[in-house]
């Protein structure tokens, strides 16, 4: 006989497969089969990236929808998270990487303009504490264009207001803030963000990350120059910040104009869940995400649950795609078992096909190791 006992479900989600929510659903699925009498709570997360909004929506934060403009100017629909005064914006659902049309990448033109349009939205309604999730952006604009949807203008030596996109910054001669909407002064806001990337430079923005955008070996100094000349002109003492290369230099230009800090993605998103609260009486937890390996370890969603979890003094296992780290990198991260759909499925296709059936599987099994009596 089982004794009925609490698990907290708060697994990432598994990137091309399945979101967080959809993971909870089927590891509790699995869990119930076998041990019907246990209490599951089901608490998606996330780091920042893709999937951010939908983790707190699934906490019971509203969901507010909005109008935006994509990253290659193409407007569609958006939304962002609130609760109270507290609004969560993913950059990835407004101006990121999959809101490119067709997949067509754009290195040199792709802007953070919408995310800017989704900013002030949520200001307009009186939110004054803002989270905003980076990553997996489309541009590489130092935030340019997030600025310029706040009310600023980016003018050339003519006098001119620059057109979007991250290349046309080299031509800029002054950012007149005078026109930036008047409620960021009174607005705090947090980068979410798990890269400390600066920038420029070799480990900055364009060199790590702006190939994956599309930039071509030709079009790269190119972006290096107009971002050097961009932080001349914005405040170049804040290009060195960790995390002010995040996203396409998003972060560079929230640090420099809009006065935010960045903080580590899952602590900031476990903070606002109040997870610590939720792992009040819990015998369990179960984490997870897509593929748990190296990266993993610098501070993603799976390793920030199960910190926090074991500080509480609550045993953790990961549920993931594919784990690339040792049995004893695994233990050193704190879980005391992992499972992995790849163990069940070595075909990498079927494993992303078949995710939802294999994790309750996984939720089988892990009924069976953990909650007998």
């Amino acid at each position: 006989m089982m004794s009925a006992q609490r698990v907290l479900l708060a697994p990432d989600k598994f990137k091309g497969s399945l979101t967080a929510p959809q993971v909870a659903a089927a590891l509790a699925a699995g869990i119930m089969r076998v041990a019907p009498t246990a209490e599951i709570r089901q608490v998606p997360v996330a780091d920042g990236g893709d999937g951010t909004v939908d983790a707190f929506v699934a906490a019971g934060w509203e969901r507010v929808e909005v109008t935006a403009t994509g990253p290659t100017g193409e407007r569609s629909p958006a939304s962002y998270a609130v609760r109270g005064t507290t609004a969560v914006i993913e950059l990835a659902a407004v101006v990121g990487l999959v809101k490119l049309p067709g997949g067509r990448l754009d290195p040199l033109g792709a802007s953070t303009e919408g995310l800017g349009i989704v900013i002030a939205h949520a200001l307009d309604r009186g939110v004054t504490n803002i989270v905003l999730g980076l990553g997996g952006s489309a541009s590489t604009d130092g935030g340019a264009g997030m600025l310029r949807a706040l009310g600023a203008r980016i003018i050339d030596h003519e006098g001119h207001e620059l057109p979007t996109g991250g290349a046309t910054l080299v031509r800029a001669a002054q950012l007149d803030r005078t026109g930036l909407h008047p409620r960021i002064a009174a607005a705090d806001f947090t980068l979410a963000c798990d890269v400390d990337n600066p920038l420029l430079g070799p480990t900055g923005a364009v060199a790590v990350y702006a190939p994956q955008k599309g930039a071509t070996a030709d079009e790269l100094p190119i972006l290096e120059a107009a971002l050097s000349n961009w932080a001349k002109i914005v405040g170049r003492e804040f290009a060195g910040t960790p995390g002010a290369g995040a996203a396409g230099g998003t972060g560079f230009g929230a640090l420099a104009v809009l006065g935010a800090q960045v903080r580590s993605g899952i602590e900031v998103i476990l903070e606002l869940l109040d997870f610590p609260a939720l792992l009040d009486g819990a015998t369990l937890v179960v984490t997870g995400e897509g593929s748990l390996d190296t990266q993993s370890l610098h501070g993603k969603a799976p390793i920030g649950v199960c910190a926090v979890a074991r500080k509480a003094g609550v045993p953790t296992v990961a549920a993931v795609g594919r784990a690339l780290l040792t049995p004893a990198e695994i233990r050193a991260g704190g879980f005391t078992a992992c499972y992995a759909l790849a163990d069940l499925e070595p075909s990498i296709a079927d494993s992303i096909a078949y995710a939802a059936p294999l994790l309750e599987r996984i939720g089988e099994q892990i009924a069976v190791d953990n909650l007998r009596n």
